[in-house]
């Protein structure tokens, strides 16, 4: 009958090479892609809104949907620079502007817009498509914008 005989120093340096070894290939390997995106500076408020669509089956099979913005209420700081990055889902277009405001644009299906903005005075800021005003027209799709 054979033993094997295996040394405490073995495993001691079996683990440190796994180690080194490891960690070598972490550090150096090329292609690592990073698993979370690059932090914005410190200061830099970003709020990232997109455009929904809910639908239903009536009992007489009629189809009724709504527009909505996601998410609904969003809180910004007061006095800060603030950048809105609204992605359009759901629906062709939505021109929409924000209430008490003079800012406005327009997001279509598949594209992004960026919107910045600075809120001077604190209160509620409603972002309103014109689009989707009112019931007649699939909404009224009205988010909310908290400035405190």
């Amino acid at each position: 009958m054979n033993f094997i005989v295996i040394k405490r120093s073995w495993i001691v340096t079996a683990f440190i090479a796994a180690v080194v070894i490891i960690g070598g290939w972490i550090w150096l390997k090329p292609e690592i892609i990073p698993t979370i995106a690059p932090q914005a500076a410190k200061n830099d408020v970003v709020i990232h809104i997109t455009t929904g669509e809910l639908k239903s089956k009536m009992d007489d099979g009629k189809e009724i949907e709504s527009y909505f913005w996601n998410p609904g209420t969003v809180y910004v700081p007061q006095g800060k620079d603030v950048t809105f990055n609204i992605y359009g889902v759901n629906g062709k277009e939505h021109s929409f502007y924000i209430e008490g405001t003079d800012l406005k644009g327009t997001v279509k299906k598949g594209e992004e817009i960026a919107l910045k903005a600075n809120f001077k005075d604190e209160g509620m800021y409603r972002i309103i498509c014109l689009n989707h005003a009112d019931k007649n027209s699939n909404g009224p799709m009205i988010g909310y914008i908290v400035v405190d």
